[in-house]
């Protein structure tokens, strides 16, 4: 089982939309995946349809004591291979409590490390404790950004954290690449984004690019996964590389 966090200390960066469509193209490729909703606006639960009802066992059930088993939080989803641990939108994020391995903890049972190949964790890009339960718990780090000047400064903050993590408290933390979201390349200011984050830290970090395409945004009003609202649309073509992409660096293709 590999466990992936999507994060990045600026909001507005697309982790929900590539968490929900990652998780979709690994799924359709035969994969096992559970998709984590940890951010409280609950985008990703959006994402895939679930409408998420009072009361309803979550995520944010295990950190407010509620469930002592993330079992009772996964749910199946309309798409095969996929499921799903819901946010629940009434969650502080200030109450999540001191322990950072709660997730460390619940992921490392036996059942989830036989019934899933991959994790997929989506957080929101405030720094508290349900960040740290992500960065602890995964194998691999993903940070989607969109190709502006404030990405660089949201990455910076986030390497610090990343690099903090990685050297003390989960030292098999490492760095699967940046994600450059709605990116033009005839754009100057884009390439000159995606150049300085290359020259940080090695062209072999940046992963295959989604271009701007309105049906991602369509599919999301829908809830569901753009490869199921409009299967030839390019949005589809660029995901489909992202997650072929990282499976051959993960040698599980």
């Amino acid at each position: 089982m590999v466990v992936i966090t999507l994060a990045n200390r600026k909001g507005g960066t697309g982790k929900s939309t590539v968490a929900v469509n990652l998780s979709a193209e690994f799924a359709s490729l035969g994969k096992k995946v559970l998709l984590i909703d940890l951010d409280t606006q609950g985008h990703a639960t959006l994402g895939l349809g679930f409408e998420f009802k009072r009361g309803l066992p979550s995520v944010h059930s295990l950190f407010s004591g509620n469930i002592l088993d993330l079992n009772r939080a996964v749910y199946p989803t309309r798409y095969k291979n996929l499921y799903l641990s819901p946010a629940d939108p009434m969650f502080e994020h200030g109450k999540a409590g001191e322990k950072r391995n709660i997730l460390k903890e619940q992921l490392s049972k036996a059942d989830f490390k036989s019934r899933f190949d991959f994790v997929i964790l989506d957080t929101a890009p405030s720094f508290d404790n349900l960040l740290m339960n992500a960065l602890l718990v995964a194998d691999y780090v993903l940070v989607p950004f969109q190709p502006h000047y404030l990405a660089i400064e949201g990455i910076k903050n986030l390497s610090r954290l990343f690099f903090k993590i990685a050297s003390t408290e989960n030292p098999s933390l490492r760095l699967l690449g940046f994600v450059p979201i709605m990116h033009n390349l005839r754009i100057l200011h884009h390439s000159y984004v995606i150049n300085s984050i290359s020259e940080n830290f090695g062209r072999g970090k940046i992963l295959p690019g989604i271009r701007n395409d309105i049906k991602v945004v369509e599919a999301f009003e829908k809830g569901m996964p753009v490869r199921y609202y409009s299967p030839s649309c390019r949005a589809v073509q660029d995901f489909r590389g992202l997650a072929s992409e990282i499976l051959r660096q993960l040698f599980l293709s």
